[in-house]
């Protein structure tokens, strides 16, 4: 149901922005006045969260560990899995943030005849992910080269980087292909092994989906259908320089291209891809475990009224005693 449901909205997106572009002639309002709206979502949306995040009172030291925690010296601890300074902390934020180490590290657990409960590998769903973000982060970092005049130089050099493989006119970009496949392979993994198929929902396909969308679009407009790369630099640059304008030419796919991401810019906020910038709030992964080191008082604690048995006993006494209940102060 979630995935008929994600792949409808999908679709339907499309199709508001052929009859929108096509038949009502809206090039303004899908080239100009949904990125703002999108952009400004994105803006808020995010700082919203990482405020509401930041104010959620943490006064336990509750960090995920997989290694031996520092205690006597002459038992060797992890430095990474259980760190114990900043310094670690920092290493281990860096490992989980550029390389998914704690995904390479992850198992699955199966259930076989016998029964045997068995335990494997899940180093492909780590390759998966892995190319994924890194593929997508360098095709966003290429299209900046649409924002701006001159274009700068680590920009171009990513560009003859990302496509040394040229077997023609125009360039075949590597992370094209990579990004196409991570992406496919992670919605496969979705519906084809019943236990995540079982466990995902619209919220998990929906992003997925939108994203290969916007992925295939993009390669359509460059490979197949041929768009005014001149017209929409125009475009970039009048959004950037709060100049709009709208020139004619560019073909539909384009406005396609650019509602889509508009969609998943102001969808990012409120959805499981908000884990960006979560992991960096995370108290599970961004503190240190000095735990046996130091004494952690909760800032936040105030003084209880308390009620003791003593005083319990001192204000019933005489009822007590009339009910033949034992009393420890005579």
């Amino acid at each position: 149901m979630g995935l008929l449901f994600s792949l409808f909205t999908v679709i339907a997106l499309i199709v508001i922005v052929f009859i929108g572009v096509q038949a009502a002639n809206l090039h303004y309002l899908f080239g100009i006045i949904f990125p703002y709206a999108a952009l400004l979502t994105f803006i808020v949306g995010i700082v919203f969260r990482v405020i509401k995040w930041g104010r959620i009172p943490v006064p336990f030291r509750i960090p995920t560990t997989t290694g031996q925690q520092k205690s006597l010296p002459w038992i060797k601890y992890s430095k990474t899995d259980n760190p114990f300074t900043g310094l670690g902390v920092l290493i281990r934020m860096a490992l989980e943030v550029l390389v998914f180490r704690s995904l390479f590290r992850n198992t699955k657990t199966e259930l076989n005849e016998g029964p045997h409960l068995s335990y494997g590998s899940t180093k492909w769903l780590w390759l998966g992910g892995l190319a994924f973000h890194w593929t997508f982060l360098i095709i966003l970092t290429r299209h900046l080269r649409l924002f701006f005049e001159p274009v700068p130089w680590f920009i171009e050099i990513l560009e003859t980087l990302d496509g040394f493989f040229q077997v023609g006119a125009p360039v075949v970009y590597i992370t094209n292909i990579i990004f196409l496949a991570a992406v496919t392979f992670l919605f496969l993994r979705r519906v084809i092994i019943p236990q995540m198929r079982y466990i995902s929902l619209a919220a998990d396909y929906f992003p997925l989906l939108l994203i290969f969308a916007i992925g295939a679009s993009g390669v359509l407009m460059r490979y197949f259908f041929k768009t005014d790369i001149v017209g929409v630099k125009e475009l970039t640059m009048g959004l950037v320089t709060l100049k709009p304008v709208v020139p004619q030419g560019i073909d539909i796919i384009f406005y396609i291209h650019l509602f889509l991401i508009s969609v998943l810019f102001a969808y990012f906020p409120m959805s499981k891809l908000m884990h960006m910038a979560g992991v960096f709030l995370s108290p599970t992964r961004n503190l240190a475990n000095n735990n046996r080191y130091k004494r952690h008082v909760n800032p936040w604690d105030y003084p209880v009224k308390i009620h003791t048995y003593e005083e319990y006993e001192e204000e019933f006494r005489d009822k007590m005693k009339s009910a033949g209940l034992p009393l420890e102060k005579e």
